[in-house]
């Protein structure tokens, strides 16, 4: 107990000295305990929550985020984000040109309302993957309290868990464009599709779940614990079925997981 509570008081002294911030807040167990550290070191009046609303985050996780403002009773803005040009044919380097663009957008917001930093969520484990964004980050000077205080993943979630974070186990949610291809053609009503394909399997009691789609064909990769599962709930629920009436012509399950 005594190193978590270390691992904490890092995290609250990489915090302080900010003075007031501009929390990048998503909703999930980063952005989640990076803003209560901040409540807790700033106070509500100096912590601004803004979730970016973009077309290719599901409206679940907008829909989470804003309660998980409230339920904190911190101000809170959604901030709606076209879709940039630039992402439309899904490039190699769309998680660079995403987060500079939306991160810029949180910079003009603060500079608007007066507050003198940016942060956002990035831990440890994101050194040691290929993260374009991580650029975007480091160009435009926004700070990472959680990466500073050297939280992993594995930190992050035990630290919320003791903080009685309700999102503490929740699972990752990369933007739905991680489900395509690169060099793919993006459109709105493809990205809705592809939530509403997720939106039916959560349904179904599978949180942790992606649909990867390869033009009409839809292959589901769930934990491969999960697999089994999957397949008997998908064949009693005829899950092929919804998947075909959203369009799909093809539905398969990658039985290695992921």
């Amino acid at each position: 107990m005594t190193g978590h509570i270390e691992e904490y008081e890092r995290l609250l002294a990489e915090i302080r000295p900010l003075g007031s911030v501009v929390v990048a807040f998503s909703g999930g167990v980063d952005s989640t305990l990076l803003l209560d550290a901040c409540l807790h070191s700033l106070g509500p009046t100096r912590v601004l929550a803004a979730t970016l609303a973009t077309p290719y985050v599901p409206q679940r996780e907008i829909r989470d985020a804003k309660r998980l403002a409230i339920a904190f009773g911190v101000r809170h803005e959604v901030v709606y984000v076209p879709f940039p040009g630039e992402l439309r044919t899904n490039p190699l380097e769309r998680c660079y040109v995403c987060k500079r663009d939306l991160l810029g957008r949180l910079q003009a917001l603060g500079a608007d309302q007066g507050f003198m930093h940016i942060v956002e969520g990035s831990n440890a484990d994101d050194l040691g993957d290929h993260r374009p964004g991580m650029r975007a980050v480091s160009e435009l000077g926004v700070r990472s309290p959680l990466l500073r205080a050297g939280l992993d993943k594995a930190a992050v979630r035990e630290l919320s868990r003791l903080r009685g974070l309700d999102t503490w186990n929740k699972p990752a949610q990369p933007c739905l464009l991680t489900r395509f291809p690169h060099g793919t053609d993006i459109t709105i009503s493809r990205l809705r599709r592809l939530e509403d394909a997720e939106a039916l399997l959560h349904d179904l009691g599978f949180f942790d779940v992606r649909v990867r789609e390869h033009g009409d064909l839809a292959r589901i990769e769930v934990p491969a614990g999960s697999v089994r599962d999957l397949v008997r709930v998908g064949l009693e629920h005829d899950v092929e079925a919804g998947l075909r009436e959203l369009g799909y012509a093809y539905v398969t399950v990658d039985l290695a997981g992921y």
